[in-house]
């Protein structure tokens, strides 16, 4: 995958994909989210994303919504624990327009006070909307679990008793704190001269002051193993099994990825859905989830069923994760294992926005993009030793945690 670079005197940084299509995709990925919020802020990254698009210094909430969909674009934006990503889709003659707008919310927003009034508000009902949906609700309670007493175990929404007392000085007190220039990246997928488009993000963003973090400091995690059960008066009971896991940048990271994806991937034939769902039909949804974070990770399985069955279920799924922790994968099973996640990632490197979020992030994080034929290698590399290691460390049944919705 071919991307070019610049970066700016401010330290902002440019990563670029040519690509032959009439539709472009361009971000701007800031370093900073929901864990870099004080325990008083809890719930202010993902107020500031909202207000971003309530109002700049010369526009009104309207235009800015306008801006882009008045030409067949869309702008939108989202907030992770880590992350502050503003993004845009439009035809490729209008990558002006679209840096401009990001520029503008992302550094002149004004945070009106009758739009964060009707903010809040909104806010406030995605939150009770969110507590109606326990197989959602469930993933957030289980990082509490694990990462109880850290910044990471808060959830993005926010606290609503806090939320409805947070003034717009204290939004713009929050970014002088976290939005460093040497924390930003603009990743774009589209047909455009790499020249242009320098001069394009040299317009709307070298005028931006210089403002230097060092990154994220680390944060020491003492983990133990818990079991919390939860009467949730649901028709359906939920449940999360995992543990703690590696952070992005540890070399075991991309062995953990492929078992995730052995263990409960996206493929149909993943050992917990051919476990639970094929063999025994007892439930719909089954899958893991690994998330690595700076400075450590989570490793997740998922799962809905009958609340008669959960025992049985739980059962199931230990006992999956024991023939992993004791049975070293053949070299058949291994290869196939490999060619799998390929294939997944070369499906999704075809999809541009896609391209263009994980360049975003991957910038963003090591300076880099690693392309195709990189994560290749670095899946060959791996042993059927290395995999009954990780196992061992992660999805060893006696380090887990367990939260159950009754």
């Amino acid at each position: 995958m071919e991307y070019l670079t610049h970066t700016l005197s401010n330290g902002i940084r440019l990563v670029h994909k040519p690509v032959d299509s009439i539709i472009a995709h361009t971000g701007l990925f800031i370093n900073a989210g929901s864990r870099d919020e004080n325990e008083e802020e809890h719930g202010m990254a993902h107020l500031i994303e909202h207000m971003l698009f309530k109002g700049t210094e010369k526009r009104r909430a309207f235009h800015i919504l306008s801006r882009m969909e008045n030409v067949g674009g869309e702008i939108n934006a989202y907030t992770t624990k880590e992350e502050t990503v503003i993004y845009s889709t439009f035809f490729s003659e209008y990558y002006s327009r679209a840096l401009e707008l990001i520029g503008d919310i992302a550094f002149h927003s004004s945070f009106p006070l009758q739009e964060l009034k009707k903010e809040k508000e909104i806010i406030l009902d995605e939150i009770n909307s969110y507590k109606d949906s326990p197989s959602e609700l469930i993933f957030d309670e289980f990082e509490e679990l694990l990462f109880d007493g850290n910044p990471l175990s808060r959830n993005i929404l926010g606290d609503e008793k806090k939320l409805k007392t947070f003034q717009s000085f204290q939004m713009h007190e929050f970014i002088e704190r976290n939005y460093a220039t040497d924390q930003m990246v603009v990743s774009s997928v589209g047909r455009i001269g790499f020249s242009r488009l320098i001069r394009l993000f040299e317009m709307y963003f070298s005028s931006i002051d210089l403002k230097g973090s060092g990154g994220r400091l680390p944060v020491q995690y003492h983990y133990k193993p818990v079991m919390k059960t939860v009467d949730r008066q649901t028709y359906q009971a939920h449940c999360i099994v995992g543990n703690i896991a590696y952070d992005i940048r540890d070399d075991k990271r991309i062995v953990l990825a492929l078992l995730n994806n052995l263990l409960g991937g996206p493929g149909l034939n993943s050992r917990l859905n051919m476990a639970l769902r094929e063999r025994k039909g007892f439930a719909y949804t089954i899958d893991s989830l690994y998330t690595p974070y700076g400075d450590t990770g989570n490793l997740t399985i998922y799962f809905g069923t009958d609340k008669s069955l959960v025992e049985k279920c739980i059962l199931i799924v230990l006992k999956e994760l024991r023939t992993l922790c004791t049975k070293s994968l053949s070299h058949a099973q291994l290869v196939i294992a490999k060619k799998q996640i390929m294939g997944q990632a070369a499906i999704s490197a075809e999809i541009n926005e896609s391209n263009m979020l994980t360049m975003g992030k991957s910038f963003l994080l090591f300076n880099k993009v690693e392309d195709l034929k990189e994560t290749g290698r670095k899946l060959d590399a791996i042993t059927e030793k290395q995999l009954l290691a990780v196992a061992n460390e992660v999805l060893d049944p006696e380090k887990l945690s367990y939260l159950i919705y009754r």
